[in-house]
């Protein structure tokens, strides 16, 4: 199984690979740069080099390996300098990970802001095929599902599904399916019979093919909360049962498992990378 976390890059880029060998990852995810500014620092030559020989020295394969967009960009915004300014981060990360040669990079898609959800898929789609045209093929965009909170953009399939299937070229996109957020929208993942059912509905509205890596998380809120607040694995609302069935779909479709859980006194990231393997 292909398994890890969201791991540092603090004091270099290429450490991140040394964070998760050391950790036991056979996948990782990565902010490229500061994911609280809008102006990550110049990727140097160096830490290129140094990065992409780490990991071929490595045990853990490219393709499971993601970078994800920083925390300001909005690509739903109405807002035309907010839109303009999340249209460059996105082409700008798209061209770092193509440099490091990471093939996917997660976005949030973001909030309309109260223009509605015509609007704000209207934006996220014009803003994904600029992406794509002014990028080099190599690096997949991977539309992440939401939580639906208040104006967000993406929770519900079918909402999902409609927006990949206005991008173009196709190959360019995909998905990364989120448990925790999945769950907050109200779709159930607590049973061998309702996760089968939730990924029976994500297979009819948007395709297995479409789907890349999967985002492992338990949830603290309850079915349908709209909240995204991520607890560990096995200890939230969702439980065990549920995500150990999520885990053995993700090995046998060979799909990548990304951890984006706590720290605290009750487990680690290891902790969980621990019970992950437990349940599968």
């Amino acid at each position: 199984m292909q398994v890890g976390l969201h791991v540092s890059i603090h004091g270099s880029i290429n450490s991140s690979v040394d964070n998760a060998v050391a950790m036991g990852c056979s996948a990782f995810q990565i902010f490229t740069g500061n994911p609280r500014g809008w102006t990550p620092k110049p990727l140097s030559s160096n830490d290129i080099t140094s990065f992409k020989e780490k990991l071929a020295a490595s045990e853990i394969d490219r393709f499971a390996t993601v970078a994800h967009m920083p925390y300001l960009p909005n690509l739903s915004s109405p807002e035309d300098d907010l839109f303009a300014k999340s249209l460059n981060s996105l082409i700008d990360e798209i061209k770092r990970c193509s440099k490091l040669r990471i093939p996917y990079i997660v976005a949030h898609l973001g909030s309309h802001r109260g223009s509605g959800d015509e609007k704000g898929i209207e934006q996220l789609v014009k803003a994904f095929t600029k992406a794509a045209k002014e990028t080099q093929d190599g690096v997949t965009i991977l539309l992440e599902n939401t939580a639906g909170q208040k104006n967000s953009v993406g929770s519900d399939f079918e909402q999902l599904a409609s927006i990949l299937s206005q991008l173009k070229p196709e190959k360019r996109f995909g998905v990364c399916l989120d448990t925790c957020h999945a769950f907050a929208a109200g779709y159930d993942l607590r049973t061998k019979k309702t996760v089968a059912s939730t990924l029976q509905k994500f297979e009819k509205t948007i395709g297995f093919e479409h789907l890349r890596i999967i985002h492992l998380n338990d949830s603290k809120g309850e079915i349908g909360c709209n909240t995204d607040r991520h607890e560990h694995i096995g200890l939230g609302q969702i439980g065990e049962i549920g995500l150990a069935h999520v885990i053995k779909f993700a090995n046998s479709k060979n799909t990548p498992i990304i951890l984006e859980t706590p720290i605290d006194e009750r487990r680690d990231h290891l902790g969980n990378i621990k019970k992950v393997k437990e349940l599968a």
